[in-house]
């Protein structure tokens, strides 16, 4: 397996913000935090994902990953007007002229584009991607549905309109997290398999979002879940999901010399 969604800090050398006080996950995770993670599960390597809109961390996730071969690439930041969920209006974040030309940049160079928004933003989503339709976007943590509550609408409706563009991939990440405390796989089954069906087994990709993902599952469970959405495709189709979509978008090959590839958020 290969974890498309991890993230790595030091709050020593850089604040997290975001993170509550008193949050179990408001301390430095390193590489040997990752490892101790990873030991025992199927997964054997990683991407790297920004978790501040810090040129500066982007460098730093970039140096780790020139020396670890557990990592195989990093999806960094740059300033295309920031990350849509740190805008107060995302969805005119998408639509500003400013971030469509850091759209058309990423486009002509064929970088990805992670996109995290929640479902209030999908029609802005779904206008970018029929926009720049070369350029590949892919939805982080299924577009945050809202599993706690066990709606389905319009979350559905919105995840199927974005699956219908050919240049939308979707992560299967981040789902516990926004479950009740107490979640079961059966919770989670239902956003899961809509989003199995809108996007198929070719543009489904896993991820983890560890360590956020410690405040509501252990690594090891988190995997699992993503191996039981699995469970009823083919061998193909497993390997599709569990790591080779993520390698094809992300190019993650074992890069020579160790240099990992940029990709822009």
């Amino acid at each position: 397996m290969l974890d498309s969604h991890v993230h790595l800090w030091d709050l020593t050398v850089r604040d997290q913000a975001w993170i509550p006080a008193g949050s179990p996950i408001r301390r430095t995770f390193g590489v040997s935090d990752l490892r101790s993670a990873l030991a025992g599960t199927p997964v054997d390597s990683v991407i790297l994902v920004q978790a501040s809109n810090d040129a500066g961390e982007t460098t730093d996730l970039i140096s780790c990953a020139a020396s670890e071969d557990l990592i195989r690439g990093v999806v960094g930041w740059a300033d295309l007007r920031h990350q849509a969920l740190a805008e107060a209006d995302p969805a005119g974040w998408l639509r500003s002229p400013g971030v469509r030309r850091g759209l058309a940049a990423l486009e002509t160079a064929g970088l990805p584009f992670d996109l995290m928004i929640r479902p209030a933003h999908f029609p802005a989503a779904l206008q970018a991607a029929r926009d720049h339709p070369s350029l590949q976007f892919v939805l982080d943590h299924l577009g945050k549905p809202p599993i706690a509550s066990g709606e389905l609408e319009p979350w559905a409706a919105g995840i199927r309109a974005l699956a219908a563009e050919p240049n939308v991939a979707c992560k299967l990440s981040g789902l516990q997290t926004m479950a009740s405390a107490d979640w079961t796989y059966a919770d989670l089954a239902p956003y899961i398999d809509i989003a199995l069906e809108a996007f198929g087994p070719a543009r489904l990709i896993f991820g983890s979002d560890w360590p956020v993902s410690l405040s509501a599952a252990s690594y090891p469970r988190v995997c699992e879940v993503a191996q039981v959405a699995c469970s009823g495709l083919s061998g193909p189709e497993r390997a599709a999901m569990l790591a080779e979509n993520a390698r094809a978008i992300y190019r993650a090959r074992c890069p020579p010399a160790n240099r990992p590839i940029l990709y822009e958020s």
